[in-house]
């Protein structure tokens, strides 16, 4: 495609009806989705690059895909060309935005960093249960910030991978670990350089293991250096895990 320009499409989700973003056989998929809308709206078979894999039933508030097409779209076709994609995707998707790259950049290899956070209610809400973890008991928040800071020593995260995946390394860079409280919520925000699958949801359950007082920082230190996924925590709902932001160089996108 020689004369094609490559666009991140910007989008955000509601992953509850979803396994996840990646095209999966026998199961509905973010990305299937949005496939088949760019290729309606763009009348050619386009397949999107997602920025990475979400877990089945995690949201996304900011989520990055990249698509080739043929030319640059102008301002009006761009603008048009979001409306009739949001026409034809289902309510729990949203293209928030068409941004022209460079012919290199990638939706997962150029990102930087990726920011989750998770969210907790210690009180019952029956109008936020899809959308947060109720947890009966308020653990020691503050215990759990200093299980949090343990994890900037470390580079390999195995013990809070899933089991076989096809990833060459579990090295992470841990940029951000923080619990904060809001009301009767707890929020959990956390951004590392690349995660592995399962990953902040297996030390959510860890960390709060912590604030239970079922387990100590010497214990969670030992966890992770035994690199044995068996020995963490428990993996808490998908349902409260967000993806929030993705990182990029400023030089990959063009005006």
């Amino acid at each position: 495609m020689e004369n094609r320009q490559r666009y991140f499409i910007h989008l955000a989700y509601n992953g509850k009806n979803y396994n996840g973003w990646q095209i999966q056989e026998n199961a509905p998929s973010v990305q299937a989705v949005v496939n088949d809308a760019c290729s309606a709206i763009f009348q050619t078979e386009i397949n999107v690059v997602g920025c990475g894999r979400t877990d089945s039933g995690v949201h996304a508030r900011n989520f990055y895909a990249h698509i080739d097409l043929t030319e640059k779209l102008d301002r009006k076709n761009k603008t048009d060309s979001i409306k009739k994609l949001n026409g034809f995707l289902p309510d729990d998707i949203r293209i928030l935005e068409l941004l022209p790259v460079q012919p290199d950049a990638h939706a997962r290899f150029s990102a930087t960093s990726r920011i989750y956070e998770y969210w907790i209610s210690t009180e019952k809400d029956p109008f936020n249960n899809d959308y947060v973890y109720y947890l009966f008991g308020e653990p020691d928040i503050k215990k759990m910030n200093l299980g949090a800071n343990i994890l900037f020593d470390y580079r390999d995260f195995t013990s809070f991978s899933k089991l076989h995946t096809d990833t060459k390394t579990n090295n992470c860079i841990i940029k951000q670990a923080r619990w904060k409280k809001e009301g009767n919520k707890l929020i959990f925000t956390i951004q590392s350089d690349r995660f592995l699958r399962n990953m902040v949801r297996a030390i959510v359950g860890t960390l709060l293991d912590i604030g239970k007082g079922k387990i100590s920082i010497e214990d969670l230190k030992k966890i992770i250096e035994s690199k044995n996924r068996s020995n963490a925590g428990y993996s808490v709902p998908a349902k409260a895990l967000f993806l929030t932001e993705v990182k990029y160089p400023p030089a990959i996108f063009q005006n």
